[in-house]
């Protein structure tokens, strides 16, 4: 039998492990971004070993499917200080085969992959964002590849 303590344990162990492993510190430099902004970047580097689809799921809630690989860090942090009508946020590692995996407020997961044919960078556009803390995964569609890239965001 559980006694009142022990129940109390048991529930803030379950709040604890629900907590996504976002609380901690990204990998490179953060984007602060409010209403008006015309364009920002940061660099960083893909690698790791990490799939996406174990950490995410298969798909997000647009039915894109969350593609590649990485650390289980996040690469960035995005704050968004005001809601957003649209924004585009794009990968140029130089036309290597990236993906994209951004987790907004309440979980909302936007996954993106090849910008198209001709470009394998990853893009993610969308209506509706939210102001917020964004975690931005840049990821390889192997696992292990290590390409230096520069993340751009606009609206």
């Amino acid at each position: 039998m559980f006694s009142l303590k022990s129940s109390y344990g048991i529930v803030l162990i379950a709040l604890l492990s629900a907590i996504p492993a976002l609380a901690q510190d990204a990998n490179f430099d953060p984007l602060n971004l409010q209403s008006g902004f015309r364009r920002a970047a940061v660099n960083g580097f893909t690698g790791g070993s990490h799939s996406f689809v174990e950490q995410f799921g298969n798909k997000d809630s647009n039915g894109n499917v969350c593609l590649g690989y990485g650390d289980t860090a996040p690469d960035h942090i995005m704050v968004l200080e005001s809601d957003l009508p649209k924004l585009k946020l794009q990968v140029n590692s130089g036309g290597n085969d990236t993906t994209l995996v951004i987790q907004g407020p309440n979980n909302t997961l936007r996954c993106g992959d090849d910008t198209n044919a001709a470009n394998k960078d990853a893009i993610i556009e969308g209506f509706d964002w939210s102001s917020g803390t964004y975690y931005i995964w840049t990821g390889s569609i192997e696992p292990g590849q290590r390409w230096n890239y520069r993340l751009s965001a606009s609206e």
